[in-house]
């Protein structure tokens, strides 16, 4: 009796997973048959765009929507991650030795870009680093189908169908083969993980083969970006910022909040002027270079004034955070000390606590919009306008500190 018990359970389990398979596999096919209708319309357009019909043919048919990669741009992070977690998994002392070791092995090169396009070689290999370890991990994604299902799934349509094309065009002039064409699953590609559009506006021949080879070619790939970052503005002889010390009695509200960080821009000498000194407590240069001041970690954090290559770096990727850090592994590249002030080791707030925050700021009407859970700079002005509103520090900090606050307000 029992085990007739335990095989009809069985039964019933098998004909659940079955049924939920079968509709899986069924909505599955069914998207496939809409990729596959929608992509005929993407080889009439890459046909009038003159992409060729051999281009056309080998990369677009029999193409499959990849869900993995729709997933990926739609999942949300559970958690944000703080700076100090952050910076410890970017500048790292095996990627500065490695790092090292490029500079080493590649000196004559580096020496070459630096002279052409004047970016030092520090921020070249330390760009190498971080996007792809040193060429170690370039991605192993199909370029042409994750830019495919990318465009068709629709939330950035427009930008991931104009990458497509661009790919198609690379291909199309015999840069790389299609089967070569591998990158991340956001189509990002080659030594340095340019997107096709950057590829075409910037990528060059630097070994002068007669081609240009990002995936394989180390000239090419960091003669590339240099040419890159020079066009986007980089400012030749200056570097990108340093770590300071703040005085006790500093106006933490002179500090920027957008991630562009362009309020409060004041010469070198001003902010010596206002006790801000080096990270080491050596006077700042009295010089009219103008910086801005960030703060990763909030008022209790390492401090920085960043310089308009920090911007530049920004344009590249356009994250506070790997800015900073592809600043601080240039310098270390070189032997500049590791940053003076100590990390705050935080655990970093959960999306639902930065709902939940964003949530009562735009109830006690300092956040407009609705709560999305990622902590932006018009969450970052909110908070700063709360704290400026309650006395407190204002430095646009999100930590479980702000959220008690808020909290606390809200139930008054």
């Amino acid at each position: 009796m029992k085990q007739g018990f335990q095989l009809n359970i069985r039964i019933i389990i098998l004909f659940i997973i079955g049924t939920f398979s079968t509709g899986a596999q069924g909505f599955a096919s069914e998207n496939q048959r809409d990729f596959s209708a929608w992509l005929a319309g993407v080889k009439h357009e890459a046909a009038e765009r003159g992409i060729s019909a051999v281009t056309i043919e080998q990369s677009l048919t029999n193409l499959e929507l990849l869900p993995k990669v729709v997933k990926l741009d739609q999942r949300q992070p559970e958690y944000s991650q703080v700076f100090s977690y952050y910076l410890s998994r970017a500048v790292t002392a095996e990627r500065i030795k490695d790092g090292q070791n490029m500079m080493r092995r590649y000196s004559k090169l580096l020496a070459q870009l630096e002279r052409q396009y004047g970016v030092p070689s520090r921020f070249l290999v330390a760009l190498w680093g971080l996007e792809t370890n040193y060429g170690r991990l370039k991605g192993n994604f199909s370029v042409i189908s994750s830019l495919a299902s990318l465009s068709f799934e629709g939330r950035r349509e427009s930008l991931f169908r104009r990458e497509l094309f661009d790919a198609l065009a690379i291909l199309d002039r015999g840069d790389i083969k299609f089967n070569s064409m591998k990158g991340s699953w956001a189509g990002a590609m080659g030594h340095m993980q340019f997107m096709p559009s950057t590829y075409l506006d910037y990528a060059v021949d630097q070994d002068g083969d007669g081609r240009i080879d990002l995936f394989n070619s180390v000239p090419d790939a960091l003669g590339s970006a240099g040419n890159y970052l020079r066009e986007i503005g980089w400012k030749i002889g200056y570097n990108w910022g340093r770590e300071v010390r703040l005085p006790r009695d500093f106006d933490i509200d002179l500090a920027s909040v957008s991630a562009s960080a362009k309020e409060n821009k004041m010469a070198l000498r001003e902010w010596a002027n206002l006790g801000v000194m080096r990270a080491d407590g050596v006077v700042l240069p009295h010089s009219d270079i103008t910086a801005a001041l960030v703060l990763p970690e909030g008022s209790e954090g390492a401090a920085f004034l960043v310089y308009d290559n920090y911007n530049v770096i920004l344009d590249w990727n356009y994250s506070v955070f790997y800015a900073l850090s592809i600043g601080h592994l240039a310098d270390r590249l070189i032997g500049l000390s590791d940053l003076v002030a100590q990390p705050r080791n935080e655990q970093p707030l959960s999306r639902p606590e930065i709902i939940g925050l964003q949530s009562n700021l735009i109830n006690l009407g300092y956040l407009e919009g609705k709560a999305d859970g990622i902590l932006g700079s018009k969450t970052r002005k909110a908070i700063k306008k709360f704290q400026r509103s309650n006395s407190l520090i204002a430095d646009g900090y999100a930590d479980r500190a702000i959220i008690l606050a808020v909290t606390k307000s809200l139930q008054k």
